[in-house]
């Protein structure tokens, strides 16, 4: 899967909302493809990926099938993807999904299994309480999850940095990378009556 194709999934998705076809909130991706191809290279096949509502490009390249996936958005289900095969979970409550994946990798170790969790968060969940307390257990307890920070500089549409008054560096067993959107916080940027 290229950065085109990427692209091209989103774009689609962009003009089902614009024609009414989506009459859900719909967050679409854009302007990671490259940061998130490269991080996907690392996770296996029967990882654990658990992501926030801006989720269709993670989606796709953990596996989920670009038909199944479309039919789950048109269906409004974008906010919420899900999936047993490939082990998929998305939420859109901010800061949410942390806790969730904190102890499904703490059910790997306890099963011993070798798989790992792969959590993805924006730069505002990043900044909050929550994700330290996941950061120092799971680092405490030697469970299977990686951590990714995904910095567009926005908290939907608040500056973080303002918002917190400067920008905490992650530990550096924490993937980082920055990013500028395609699209606004919520839709495409056009006015749609449904």
């Amino acid at each position: 899967m290229d950065k085109q194709y990427l692209i091209d999934f989103e774009t689609e998705v962009k003009e089902k909302y614009e024609a009414g076809d989506i009459k859900a909130p719909v967050h679409l991706c854009g302007g990671n493809e490259d940061q998130l191809i490269e991080i996907f290279n690392n996770v296996a096949e029967d990882d654990w990926v658990f992501c926030s509502w801006r989720n269709h490009y993670h989606a796709l390249l953990h596996g989920i099938p670009r038909d199944t996936l479309m039919d789950m958005i048109v269906r409004g289900k974008s906010m919420s993807i899900y999936s047993k095969e490939p082990n998929f979970y998305s939420s859109s409550i901010v800061g949410g999904i942390l806790p969730i994946a904190l102890g499904t990798a703490m059910s790997l170790k306890m099963k011993g299994e070798n798989n790992k969790v792969w959590c993805f968060v924006g730069d505002m969940t990043y900044e909050s309480g929550l994700f330290y307390e996941t950061y120092k257990y799971s680092r405490n307890f030697g469970l299977p999850l990686e951590l990714i920070v995904e910095d567009n500089g926005l908290s939907t549409n608040t500056p973080t940095e303002e918002t917190w008054g400067g920008k905490q560096t992650p530990p550096a067993d924490v993937f980082y990378y920055q990013y500028e959107r395609t699209y606004p916080h919520h839709g495409t940027g056009s006015w749609v009556l449904f």
